[in-house]
């Protein structure tokens, strides 16, 4: 398959927010691997066809979606797409998509259900624009348009995400609560609800995305785990099978993790 990658010249006017430009094409029907990511992802599909992903519970979704962090792939069915792919900070996704993280985390929502006709609108408007700049541009003010309440996540909760962020999974989770001021079973419990994943599974996200995007680029698993603050080379491969369902030689060669780097030269959104 070939795979055209478009990127903004500039950031989004909100924090929290990332985007790029997808164009696949091939010979014929391709199958394929979202990994998980610590983000939440929005795909808004305005070509000629679209694709398939299935979800968790068996659920085949098509076209434009809405993604929550995830804790397994999904297998997907790519012919040919065009598309503007967000990624969402688990913090300001609620505020945008009007839906909160913890129901769409596992989830495939589509985007119909959640804006209704301004997600056609959007279709089509991106359909009828010819260039990256312009979609990225519309795109963009849509996403600020929609904002409705930015202070739907504690502060604490916040904070908490952007340490495990920052840390690459590494920020010692049990020492959260006792930073922000708060028990361990309120901040687990509000983070669940905010986020889509406890605080422990959420570093494990992160410190797994950091870690796979280290393999792809060639180092060696153990030297992955070394640095990555795994045990040893064994928890490395558990994780990434349990994330992946794969062997770490055989997730590294999936190609949106190829094109990853490409497509999000930052690896994570805080």
């Amino acid at each position: 398959m070939v795979w055209e990658i478009a990127r903004p010249s500039w950031t989004p006017a909100l924090r929290g927010v990332d985007m790029a430009g997808f164009r696949i094409h091939g010979d014929g029907p391709a199958r394929l691997r979202a990994i998980p990511h610590p983000a939440v992802t929005v795909v808004v599909e305005f070509g000629d066809r679209c694709f398939d992903v299935r979800d968790s519970t068996g659920r085949t979704h098509s076209g434009s979606l809405a993604l929550g962090l995830a804790d397994s792939a999904a297998p997907v069915r790519v012919e040919a797409i065009e598309c503007v792919q967000v990624r969402l900070s688990p913090v300001v996704a609620h505020a945008i998509l009007g839906f909160p993280p913890a129901e769409l985390s596992r989830n495939i929502v589509g985007l119909d259900d959640l804006w209704g006709r301004d997600a056609t609108r959007l279709r089509e408007r991106l359909h009828e624009t010819r260039g990256w700049h312009e979609r990225f541009a519309l795109v963009d003010t849509t996403l600020s348009a929609r904002v409705r309440d930015d202070s739907w996540v504690d502060p604490e909760v916040a904070w908490a995400w952007r340490q495990i962020i920052v840390s690459r999974g590494r920020f010692r989770v049990e020492h959260l609560a006792a930073r922000v001021g708060w028990s361990r079973q309120r901040l687990w419990s509000r983070f669940g609800t905010q986020i889509g994943l406890t605080p422990k599974r959420a570093a494990m996200l992160v410190r797994f995305d950091h870690a796979m995007h280290r393999l792809v680029r060639g180092h060696s698993p153990a030297q992955v785990a070394a640095d990555s603050g795994y045990a040893d080379q064994s928890h490395l491969y558990r994780d990434v099978r349990g994330f992946t369902g794969a062997l770490p030689t055989s997730a590294a060669s999936e190609p949106w993790l190829a094109v990853d780097d490409r497509a999000w030269p930052s690896s994570t959104v805080g």
